[in-house]
């Protein structure tokens, strides 16, 4: 029997054009981990190339909120309790533990007396552990506010701080001190672009009165 060789050869041919469904998923494949590797960097750069400013800007607001509340008193008692020069324990206090800026034990959530304020004249936080939880803005003060005053600065709204204070007290590298007696201050600002910056201090209590 004759067979066309031309013909059979050109059959052969047409059949081998194209891919195949095997070869069509390995390269979309390929490409879509290649094109996951291209916008993981494309985000780097583009989280990497925020403003510089705002980000200064951000990194001097928690540096001035946490030079602020380090610079407060850290005593036993409300720093207005007559027995707050000189108290060596909680019970120590006018009204016992209960008028006690340690909070017996309590998270450090609030300022002491619960009346105190950041913007009050008459009756502002004057300890450091009356600054647990403190945020910006609140009720108090639309945005980012001075001490003393409630009325947010120009060209910050588009930032908020929030503080966290923490007793370290007894652990590794402050185990020969009491839990109460090192509180941690974590001030973390954030603000456009995904800018978000977290300063952390540490505040000793050395004596009763300081």
């Amino acid at each position: 029997m004759y067979v066309n060789q031309s013909k059979f050869k050109k059959t052969i041919i047409k059949h081998q054009l194209g891919v195949s469904l095997v070869e069509l998923v390995v390269f979309m494949v390929i490409v879509s981990v290649a094109l996951v590797g291209v916008l993981k960097v494309l985000d780097i750069t583009n989280r990497g190339s925020v403003d510089p400013l705002v980000r200064k800007q951000a990194i001097s607001i928690a540096d001035s909120l946490l030079l602020e509340i380090e610079q407060q008193p850290f005593t036993l008692c409300d720093p207005e309790d007559t027995n707050a020069p000189t108290a060596v324990t909680t019970a120590d206090c006018t009204g016992g533990a209960a008028a006690s800026e340690d909070k017996a034990g309590a998270a450090l959530i609030g300022p002491s007396p619960s009346s105190e304020s950041r913007y009050s004249a008459t009756s502002p936080f004057d300890n450091v552990a009356d600054y647990g939880g403190f945020s910006m803005p609140d009720a108090n003060c639309a945005g980012i506010c001075s001490p003393g005053d409630n009325t947010p600065l120009a060209g910050l709204g588009a930032y908020k701080a929030a503080v966290t204070v923490t007793r370290v007290g007894g652990a590794t590298p402050f185990a020969s001190f009491p839990l109460s007696a090192v509180l941690q201050i974590a001030v973390r600002v954030t603000g456009p672009a995904n800018t978000d910056v977290t300063l952390t201090g540490y505040r000793f209590r050395y004596a009763p009165n300081i």
